[in-house]
């Protein structure tokens, strides 16, 4: 088992890194932007099968963490092109601070967020994170001065020390680097005390209660975990797209990162990866054929979900082993 993970592993890094390459020789540059949004995808997918493959907790509204990324880089990016104040600060297109701020919000919401979802389980949990997504939504939508439905461009990507991530290869290379960053992240935290801890809770409450293990602390710090890392999925996303909606914090889009993760297999990290490329290529190739494709994609998840009974690499991988 140990062996096949680490060739799936490797065998898919090599393919990421390959991107640029195999997109020049193609000639198709298209081929290095989808590969972004895969990458993409695929770091806020990790993120959430953070907490519902190892701690089941289902959350509906992590949608509401990659908008709030995203628009902080808006929100930043049109006052500093606009030269006006922002709370009276010049702002700055700087990544290395545009970046903390909207990762700093996203850890905020995540307190309130949790510290309220977090007392309950089950399908209050669900319907508690969505009606705070669907609240997020709703004010994005009401933002008339950042586009309101409508969206925000953003004139530019932040600037990063001593690499030019305008460059779309370069950009890519970055995105690359914090997935893997972020996956490694993500095992150690569940392999570590605190990630045994929380796998626990999800094993049997009562037991680990009666150990001395207070749940809330535990679950809360993983949501926030879960959270920081979504919201640097809609940082980098808002910098890739160069615009942002209020679409970004709807419940489709929560629901597009939990097939994600069901798809590539729970409780595994590496199989989110893969369900993001299936599900990014798939998109784009039926989006190709019909404006309708989503009446083709969905039999076609389930059909893998069925099938597949722990997704797609869920059984290769070894399902909740981090």
């Amino acid at each position: 088992m140990r062996s096949t993970r680490l060739t799936i592993i490797l065998i898919g890094l090599a393919a990421f890194i390959l991107v640029p390459m195999l997109a020049g020789l193609a000639g198709n540059a298209s081929i290095e932007g989808l590969a972004t949004r895969v990458v993409i995808y695929a770091i806020a997918s990790v993120s959430l099968d953070l907490i519902i493959g190892y701690g089941a907790l289902v959350s509906f509204g992590h949608a509401m963490f990659f908008a709030l990324g995203g628009y902080t880089v808006g929100i930043i990016a049109y006052h500093t092109s606009n030269g006006e104040l922002l709370w009276g600060w010049q702002g700055t297109n700087a990544a290395l601070i545009v970046w903390p701020i909207g990762l700093l919000a996203c850890v905020v919401l995540a307190v309130v967020v949790g510290w309220f979802a977090l007392k309950t389980s089950g399908v209050q949990f669900i319907m508690i994170t969505l009606a705070f997504a669907q609240m997020v939504f709703f004010v994005l939508v009401s933002l008339a001065t950042y586009g309101g439905d409508d969206g925000l461009l953003i004139n530019a990507r932040n600037t990063f020390p001593l690499i030019d991530i305008a460059n779309g290869t370069t950009f890519y290379y970055l995105c690359l680097f914090t997935l893997v960053l972020w996956t490694v992240f993500c095992m150690m935290i569940v392999n570590s005390r605190f990630g045994l801890v929380f796998q626990a809770l999800r094993q049997s409450e009562r037991r680990a209660i009666n150990l001395g293990v207070r749940p809330l602390s535990f679950r809360l710090n993983a949501f926030i975990i879960s959270a920081f890392g979504t919201g640097l999925a809609g940082i980098l996303w808002a910098n890739y797209a160069l615009f942002v909606t209020p679409d970004m914090a709807s419940w489709s889009k929560s629901g597009e990162f939990m097939a994600i993760v069901v798809l590539g297999g729970l409780g595994t990290f590496i199989g989110p990866i893969a369900g993001a490329a299936v599900f990014i290529i798939l998109e784009q190739i039926l989006s190709g054929w019909t404006e309708h494709w989503m009446i083709i994609m969905g039999p076609t998840l389930t059909l893998i979900a069925l099938f597949g009974q722990h997704g797609m690499l869920g059984r290769l991988l070894g399902k909740n082993h981090g």
